[in-house]
């Protein structure tokens, strides 16, 4: 055996660095809009960076942060911060980024965090997030180097559901390992619970809270990643139409929605009171709601409720044949800090990165984008009716 401080034989050192080079981390590009506190640049990429330890969940990062690049630099000074803590480059440009400087792609994966940041709004109150051009200029790396590396798109793919789709083809066509989405459907379930593969899904109601787009957007990805269990598999959606204010209310006792879903859901949370509120406090403790009304293509009719200031939390209900009451959860989000939801998310980002596979489909998040779309053009046509044969998105779970 050798002693202290003895020479090791050549043959010795290229084990030892096979084995450094078998445990290397894989290595992140982080592209994202704007980085400060409580961003999703920070609430995912400092978890990277740093672990994330909450309640059951003990995060270790199985990756590394490589580089980054910060599209709104004079607002994200602890992006910076952390970047030289943790000897991050910054790059002036994505393409620089995911190069590393070079002239080739040097990392395995590719974040793409737009959300948040000064960006305008469209005449219908779409957030115009530069998530197209993310990726357009990340994707153009890899296709000039004909080397697929998989992406991570957080949140909805685009405010425009052409714009989403023309992103999912590009990756298909370059064969990039892709994945999109939020917390909500990695989240913590309050009860436990899962719909089983081929359930027979009669009714379906989701409740969210917050900013018609950007909250109605977790609202429909709790919805969808229940709702693609059904038997059958996703079929897409033949039509969206988006109800406010006293249109909501007046749907509801129409049997557009059902108020027995809504109940069920409201059991699971924070004040399972609120399921036995009347209908006229339900109403009086709601302010401004809007109703996304779902029809999909094989007849599932759905609805998903934003009650804000009723609720401050996600929920799902549903009805299954054969069953007489509903079926309901809660999507937990950890409301403060270290936000444990996103280290859930980071687990499935680094799914995709070491499996090189998406966990769950894509299309998850391009049919809940277009949805929100028609949703969004429906709520400012005055709740009209907008036929969708563009989403005819189907899939079904690996």
């Amino acid at each position: 055996m050798a002693g202290a401080g003895a020479c090791l034989a050549p043959q010795s050192i290229r084990v030892e660095a096979q084995v450094v080079a078998a445990v290397r981390k894989p290595r992140l590009a982080a592209v994202v809009t704007e980085y400060r506190e409580n961003s999703h640049a920070d609430v995912i990429v400092t978890k990277m960076l740093e672990g994330c330890r909450t309640l059951d969940l003990v995060y270790e990062p199985a990756v590394s942060i490589a580089s980054l690049y910060i599209d709104q630099p004079k607002t994200s000074a602890l992006g910076l911060e952390l970047a030289a803590k943790h000897r991050v480059p910054v790059f002036q440009t994505i393409a620089e980024a995911i190069r590393l400087g070079g002239a080739a792609p040097a990392v395995d994966g590719v974040l793409l965090i737009g959300e948040h940041g000064s960006y305008p709004y469209n005449e219908i109150g779409q957030h115009l997030y530069p998530r197209k051009r993310f990726f357009d200029e990340a994707a153009a790396v890899v296709a000039a180097a004909n080397r697929p590396i998989p992406f991570f798109n957080d949140k909805h793919l685009s405010y425009d559901f052409h714009q989403a789709q023309a992103m999912v083809d590009e990756a298909r066509r370059l064969r990039i390992p892709f994945l999109a989405g939020s917390s909500v459907p990695v989240s913590w379930r309050k009860p436990d619970f899962q719909l089983e593969a081929g359930a027979r899904l009669t009714s379906a109601l989701a409740i969210g809270y917050g900013g018609t787009e950007a909250y109605g957007f977790h609202a429909l990805e709790g919805l969808q990643c229940m709702v693609e269990r059904r038997a059958g598999g996703e079929t897409g959606v033949r039509s969206v139409r988006c109800l406010s204010d006293a249109a909501v209310w007046d749907a509801g006792d129409r049997g557009m929605w059902s108020w027995d879903l809504l109940r069920a859901a409201l059991k699971t949370g924070p004040k399972p009171e609120l399921a036995g509120a009347s209908v006229e406090q339900i109403r009086n403790a709601t302010r401004k709601p809007d109703a996304f009304v779902v029809e999909y293509r094989d007849g599932l009719k759905a609805t998903v409720l934003m009650l804000y200031g009723l609720v401050t939390e996600f929920y799902f209900a549903g009805s299954l044949a054969g069953r007489e009451a509903p079926v309901a959860t809660q999507f937990w989000l950890q409301e403060g800090k270290p936000f444990g939801h996103f280290g859930r998310l980071c687990q499935a980002i680094e799914r995709l990165v070491l499996e090189k596979r998406a966990p769950y489909p894509v299309e998850r998040t391009l049919l809940t984008t277009g949805i929100l779309d028609a949703a969004m053009h429906s709520r400012a046509d005055g709740g009209a009716v907008r036929a969708t044969p563009e989403l005819n998105v189907t899939y079904r779970l690996p």
